[in-house]
């Protein structure tokens, strides 16, 4: 309790200063909102499934150090979860984010209500999202944003394939005129326990502009350049030397320092994006959008001590700690028309996405090359593709009996997908000379004999009805079939509904079935890692495809579409204009998960392989494969309030999410598999909030209480360190001054009271090198601050 003191100190402090908790006021429940329905005049308080709606602003106050739409997802909304990912390989450059608890790959992202292309990196070594390669949102300009509508209900028969969690829409600017700059610099600043440091580290630079043109015939354009530069972090704590390394002098002299840098990437990247339309004749409009981003990040990797056997002691003579590195560009740009056909209104649009992502590791070696082993080596190519045709038309019928017009839609949609992978450098697997570990220390590359080119064609179609049945009832319904050229079909169905009881509280509620179609990198991913066994004998773990001849005859099958049954129920309260609550539980039921397989490896299997295939020196194999069933339960609760207050304006409001998950099956995929999917995220997330406007003087702040979580290791023969890290406060707070009518200037911090995570007992801590663990959503780095200056011109 006592450590509570000072917090609740901090937050009494902060009342009293601004007034209350704060954060932006969502959107006006009057907006009209366009996702998750097809009818053209719902609006927030009237919607039959949850939907959030955050504005620009929300956005940017939220994005802090990170810079990102899921940074600011995550500090704006208790069920949505964006964990850090540190020593993780791929995962260190591309972060993926939960709805829900629920898998990354599991929610589906759009743009101006159009698909977005996932990231082309498929994470093998990271926690959370552990073999998904889902949309990255860090490719998404945070100045292009206008307002995101996130759908908290499952959506495949309105979307297709992924929306099982739910659906993150993200709406493009689109004023016609004026323009705007935002520069913002910050850095962490935080006491250091574990190593009684005061640390300054991870400045952050970051510059937009933003400029709209009014076209003639009604038309506009607006487009936005964007420049990100971030300093890494390093949170490791005091070296204890691993047991099994050797006890020489030189390796004992790094007791005691900062060998590891657990902490975030360093990270380079420039954004642009437009988007814009014009009349090209009454009736018909033209549209066009795009973004683009490439962005170069410097991850951290294990220690390499100076007597280690994957150390060369001549080249490194302290040892050494390699850095990964990532080459990350991406592209999307849609064009379509929309108009009147007939009594029909259509939409027609083409959408091309696509990520490449090219790995590497520097201030390494491959020590089974001995001193002549290159320092810095190229891992492998990622590139994914997505390109879609969509056709949807919709129009409203007057139907007998109804209070209002019904509106019905239908639509076609065709799209290819394609992945690829390409080989690293020779020399970051080969096995050389020497007898130490072979292929680049903390790589190694892709081999050529797994390089993949995978495509698949998908053809979806849907109808959607939506009906006022009464003044006080409302319903819709949608079904949706697709087929998939490489695995087969999915036919999904939903039914949602709203009742107003009476003129402020309505019950709403809705049923679908839903499904995630494989990725095409879970169907054809392949990887080997090559090193001398026992006797010098060479060994190779494989991950293979699921139709590989050895993958088959472990027990491989092919991969079936994981498919749901979401079932929720809620209450929308609105007793006047200034105040509302909405309350909804929910159920999701998720049959055939995809995750990767425990290493399948025993006595004999070389030998058996190389007997039956002709395959030599295979020790282990892994392979995706529908393991498991989960269901998840849990309620989300959003309740807000707008009123004058001191002068001003004042919006407070409490948001929070539970859920919990359970798994069926499993024996196949292992106890942290299992971790990763029940425990590794919080069950429960509060959010108070409020925001104070005054003439020229804007103050905010969010205590959020980001509860507990789990971590499970299992290091085999029995040893399954377990350690459950406490719920933990965050308290943020920003102040803004409006010094002429062009120029707005704001100081904020985030996690003002420098607040950690629960301290990693010694078996989950690598001998005092990781003190803090990532599963935590207040993160690892302590506080940071910032300065921002907005100028509208």
């Amino acid at each position: 309790m006592t450590q509570l003191r000072p917090l609740a100190l901090a937050v009494s402090q902060t009342l009293l200063a601004t007034a209350a908790l704060a954060q932006t006021a969502p959107s006006a429940l009057d907006a009209v909102i366009v996702t998750g329905t097809r009818a053209k005049d719902r609006t927030l308080a009237d919607t039959a499934v949850p939907v959030d709606v955050l504005s620009r602003d929300d956005v940017l106050r939220a994005a802090g150090p990170d810079g990102n739409l899921a940074a600011a997802l995550q500090a704006l909304l208790p069920s949505f979860n964006f964990p850090r990912q540190s020593n993780s390989g791929g995962g260190d450059h591309v972060r993926a984010a939960q709805l829900r608890g629920l898998s990354p790959d599991q929610v589906l992202v759009l743009v101006n209500g159009r698909r977005r292309n996932t990231s082309a990196v498929v994470n093998l070594e990271s926690k959370t999202g552990k073999g998904t390669n889902p949309v990255d949102f860090n490719t998404i300009p945070l100045s292009a944003v206008a307002r995101i509508e996130v759908l908290r209900d499952g959506a495949g028969a309105q979307y297709g394939s992924d929306a099982i969690a739910g659906v993150v829409n993200i709406i493009l600017d689109e004023r016609a005129s004026g323009g705007e700059l935002v520069t913002e610099a910050g850095a962490f600043h935080t006491k250091f326990a574990p190593t009684g440091q005061t640390l300054t580290d991870g400045q952050t630079q970051s510059a937009s502009v933003t400029q709209g043109w009014t076209l003639a015939d009604h038309g506009f354009v607006r487009a936005g350049l964007e420049g990100l530069h971030r300093n890494a972090t390093n949170r490791a704590g005091l070296d204890e030397l691993p047991p099994w390394e050797d006890q020489s002098a030189a390796n004992l002299a790094t007791v005691g320092q900062r060998n590891y840098a657990p902490g975030e990437p360093a990270t380079n990247q420039w954004q642009a994006w437009f988007n814009g339309a014009t009349d090209v004749e009454p009736g018909t409009r033209a549209y066009a959008f795009g973004t683009w981003q490439q962005r170069r990040t410097l991850g951290a990797a294990y220690y390499r001590y100076p007597d280690s056997s994957a150390n060369v002691k001549s080249v490194y003579p302290d040892g050494y700690r390699p850095q990964t590195t990532g080459d990350n560009r991406d592209l999307q740009l849609v064009a379509g028309l929309k108009g009147q056909w007939g009594s029909w209104d259509y939409d027609l649009a083409l959408n091309h996405g696509q990520n490449d992502f090219s790995y590497g590791v520097r201030r390494t070696l491959n020590a089974s090359l001995g001193a002549a082993s290159p320092r810095e080596f190229h891992l492998a190519d990622f590139g994914s593709r997505l390109t879609a045709l969509q056709l949807d038309l919709s129009r409203e019928l007057d139907v007998a009996g109804l209070a209002r017009p019904l509106t019905l839609a239908w639509g076609l949609e065709v799209r290819e997908d394609r992945f690829v992978t390409g080989a690293g450098d020779a020399a970051s697997y080969q096995v050389g000379p020497v007898v130490a570990p072979a292929g680049a220390q903390a790589g190694p590359g892709l081999q050529a004999g797994d390089a993949t080119r995978l495509s698949r064609r998908v053809a979806g179609a849907y109808v959607d009805l939506s009906a006022d049945l009464t003044h006080d009832w409302q319903a819709n319904l949608a079904l949706r079939h697709d087929h998939y050229g490489d695995f087969g079909g999915a036919t999904t169905a939903k039914l949602s509904t709203r009742l107003a009881l009476d003129r402020t509280l309505a019950l709403r509620g809705a049923v679908s079935s839903n499904f995630r179609a494989p990725s095409l990198a879970q169907q054809g991913f392949a990887f080997t890692v090559t090193d001398r066994g026992d006797g010098g004998v060479l060994s190779q773990v494989r991950t293979l495809p699921v139709d590989n001849a050895v993958a088959r005859y472990l027990g491989a099958q092919d991969l079936k579409a994981e498919t749901s049954r979401n079932a929720s129920v809620g209450l929308s309260w609105q007793p006047d204009k200034a105040w509302s609550t909405t309350l909804d539980a929910y159920a999701i039921r998720v049959k055939n998960r995809i995750t990767l397989s425990q290493r399948i490896s025993r006595d004999g299997l070389a030998d058996e392989l190389l007997a039956k295939f002709g395959v030599s020196g295979v020790d282990g194999v892994n392979f995706f494969t529908n393991a498991l069933d989960t269901r998840t339960r849990g309620a989300d609760l959003v309740t807000q309030w707008r009123g004058a207050a001191l002068g001003g304006e004042l919006s407070l409001g409490w948001t929070a999410s539970f859920n919990r998950t359970t798994v069926r099956g499993g024996d196949s995929v292992g106890l942290e598999e299992i971790n990763t999917l029940t425990d590794a995220s919080p069950r429960q997330r509060h959010i108070l909030s409020a925001q104070w406007q005054g003439g020229a003087w804007g103050l905010s702040g969010r205590l959020t209480r980001h509860g507990s979580t789990t971590r499970v290791f299992d290091f085999g023969d029995g040893f399954v360190p377990t350690q459950t890290y406490a719920a933990v406060w965050q308290l943020d707070v920003e102040a803004q001054v409006q010094l002429t009518k062009a120029l707005a200037l704001t100081l904020g911090a985030i996690n003002a009271t420098d607040r950690y995570p629960t301290r990693s007992i010694s078996d989950i801590s690598y001998f005092g090198n990781f003190p803090y663990d990532v599963l935590s959503s207040v993160g690892f780095n302590g506080a940071y601050y910032y300065a921002r200056a907005r100028f509208s011109f």
